[in-house]
């Protein structure tokens, strides 16, 4: 429900969750949340049946799980370290052949300006037209480029394939 909320609220894309707080102090947060079911203490917690106390607690401990999350998202995502992360990836996947040579070029080009009309992509690359629509289909088969329609700018997406590489440590480990 929180994340329905924030997400809402936030407009963030779904790239920032609190769930993922959340979920790396589950025990805690299962605690608090258990906690707020508890029976106030006296007449100096709160005027209702439950604990007023028990309520601010786990408040005070979401609103830190929220900072931590927002401190996380933003060393991630750090605008010159996602940009050599996403083109050195681009150039690994070059090397391996799974990538047309320049492809980089049109990621740099989409990264530096939010989006790329499709007209310019030959510009961009050096290339004749039909080579560029060839690189921006590849780019678009990964799932790492999509357009509203055919004619449409090229914009970049995070595929969750790559979440992983292009940005290290934004899912918990999974215990094996």
């Amino acid at each position: 429900m929180s994340h329905a909320i924030l997400l809402g609220a936030l407009d963030t894309g779904a790239v920032w969750s609190v769930a993922r707080g959340l979920a790396r102090n589950l025990e805690e947060y299962k605690r608090h949340l258990s906690d707020c079911d508890l029976t106030r203490r006296n007449d100096l917690d709160g005027r209702g049946t439950l604990s007023e106390e028990a309520l601010a607690d786990f408040t005070r401990f979401f609103l830190m799980i929220c900072i931590d999350q927002v401190t996380f998202m933003e060393r991630l995502v750090q605008p010159e370290r996602l940009h050599s992360r996403i083109l050195l990836w681009a150039e690994e996947e070059t090397r391996l052949g799974a990538l047309p040579p320049r492809a980089g070029a049109i990621l740099e080009a989409v990264l530096y300006r939010a989006e790329l009309p499709r007209g310019e992509a030959d510009v961009v690359v050096g290339t004749g037209e039909r080579q560029a629509r060839r690189i921006v289909s590849t780019l678009v088969e990964r799932g790492v480029l999509v357009s509203d329609d055919p004619r449409a700018p090229l914009r970049l997406v995070f595929p969750a394939s790559l979440a992983g590489r292009w940005m290290p440590g934004l899912f918990p480990d999974q215990a094996a």
